[in-house]
């Protein structure tokens, strides 16, 4: 007999309807019966949404309620709306387990900061991703409940999204491109914190071009692919959204670990908050390729639903597109240019820079800071012994050509190595100058005396 024959139509819900029981701020109860017909009930740390007819539950240890599964696969699933009380049962019919791939991915992160907020991080481990049909959603009646404090008001989606659109389309650099993607963020969904990181291929990592919302930029700083929910979130080529708090010791120890042991001060610190209480990373996906990271966060817990991650997908989709065009752009991306003479007379007069390379990853420190590293250290190295030689003027052509840059094959992303060049000197040494002055063609000025030594 069919199990959900006797629901009558009216308590029939649809997804859409479900997806606020999905993001694990209560938890699901699930029941299953085993082969000789003895029921069990569990909990569940999460029941994720894979499409309108199947969600994913998490497997996490070999008990009663796997072997039940793999003895008959048939079980209900009751969840609960956080918004208003509202309880479904799910009915549900379990297919395969999956052990890798996106959704596998997204769940393993998901439940990193369910693990962290609930102080199981030991316990918490996920060893695959149940999917199961969903053969009906059931509304199941309750008793009057008592009046619940209002959720917060949400701008209309498509219309945000369409302002946002108008910004990104109305950009003519990188820079403009990425200032109205993170002003946008800000300005017309009220996320403070925000950042874009883009990928490099040939090192397996991303770093930071711009942000909004931290104490300082973090330009320049990076994070391993496959670490954290960015990194996940690169990896997979797909969106990672935490709703729970994820404390610093969880993923900021996540990111030193990808850093590696270096030089003390040979890092740019990774600008995130402390104590996030909701994370979304979203790829910036063109062609089929990563090319970076939308990252928001918030301090708040349940600050991000489903909702705001389909707006930021549909945002970093076009955020992609149009870096990916953003090649050879004509507009300046610093201050219209200073003049040699004036370069000059200011040069005559600033203290010494003492410009220090390390060969082995194209470290710069500049009078003993850190400034920089990896292709983008390489090429603000060429420029300073270029200009020593009396050059200025430059080619973003020549730069592809030269093969001690390091620069990949396809994909090399030099238009958002110099703006981070460009962004990186404009915080920390103001007195080195990089500005386009046309097409693919840019103006390198030092504005102080330069002294370059190499080390190993």
């Amino acid at each position: 007999m069919n199990a959900t024959a006797a629901i009558g139509p009216e308590q029939l819900a649809t997804m859409a309807e479900l997806r606020p029981c999905l993001e694990g701020a209560i938890p699901a109860v699930m029941a299953t019966v085993a082969a000789d017909g003895t029921p069990n009930v569990a909990y569940l740390s999460q029941v994720h949404h894979v499409d309108e007819h199947h969600v994913a539950l998490s497997f996490q240890f070999f008990n009663r309620t796997r072997q039940n599964l793999l003895a008959h696969p048939r079980s209900t699933v009751l969840v609960t709306n956080p918004l208003n009380f509202h309880f479904y049962r799910l009915h549900l019919k379990y297919l395969r387990t999956e052990d890798e791939g996106p959704v596998f991915e997204r769940m393993k992160a998901q439940l990193a900061g369910i693990a962290s907020h609930e102080r199981l991080e030991d316990v918490f481990r996920l060893r695959g991703a149940d999917i199961h049909q969903v053969l009906a959603i059931e509304r199941v009646p309750v008793g009057k409940a008592p009046p619940l404090p209002a959720p917060r008001q949400r701008p209309e989606p498509l219309a945000v999204l369409r302002r946002l659109s108008g910004r990104l389309a109305r950009a003519r650099t990188l820079d403009a491109l990425l200032d109205a993607a993170l002003d946008g963020l800000q300005q017309e969904l009220g996320l403070s914190q925000a950042m874009v990181l883009i990928a490099d291929t040939a090192s397996g990592r991303l770093y930071t071009v711009g942000s909004r919302g931290y104490p300082t930029s973090g330009v320049g700083s990076e994070i391993a692919v496959g670490h954290g929910v960015i990194g996940v979130a690169a990896r997979e080529g797909t969106p990672v959204r935490i709703n729970h708090m994820t404390s610093a010791a969880r993923y900021n120890q996540a990111l030193a670990v990808s850093l590696g042991r270096r030089e003390a001060g040979a890092e740019i610190p990774y600008p995130g908050l402390a104590r996030p209480g909701s994370q979304l990373a979203v790829p910036l996906l063109s062609a089929g390729r990563v090319l970076g990271v939308l990252f928001v966060e918030s301090e708040h817990e349940m600050h991000l639903n489903h909702d705001d991650e389909d707006l930021l997908v549909a945002l970093a989709g076009q955020l992609a597109a149009g870096i990916d065009l953003m090649h050879e752009s004509e507009e300046p991306c610093g201050d219209d240019g200073v003049a040699a003479a004036s370069a000059a007379v200011a040069a005559s007069a600033a203290p010494l820079l003492r410009v220090r390379r390390y060969r082995r990853d194209d470290s710069i420190f500049v009078n003993n800071a850190y400034l920089i590293k990896g292709v983008a250290g390489a090429i603000l190295w060429k420029l300073l012994n270029d200009h020593r030689g009396g050059r200025s003027e430059f080619t973003n052509r020549e730069l592809r050509l030269d093969t001690t840059l390091g620069l990949p094959d396809v994909s090399d992303n030099l238009e958002a190595r110099l703006l981070l060049l460009h962004r990186r000197l404009g915080e920390q040494c103001p007195a080195l100058r990089l500005q386009k002055t046309g097409r693919g063609s840019f103006r390198f000025d030092a504005l102080a005396p330069v002294e370059l030594t190499e080390s190993p």
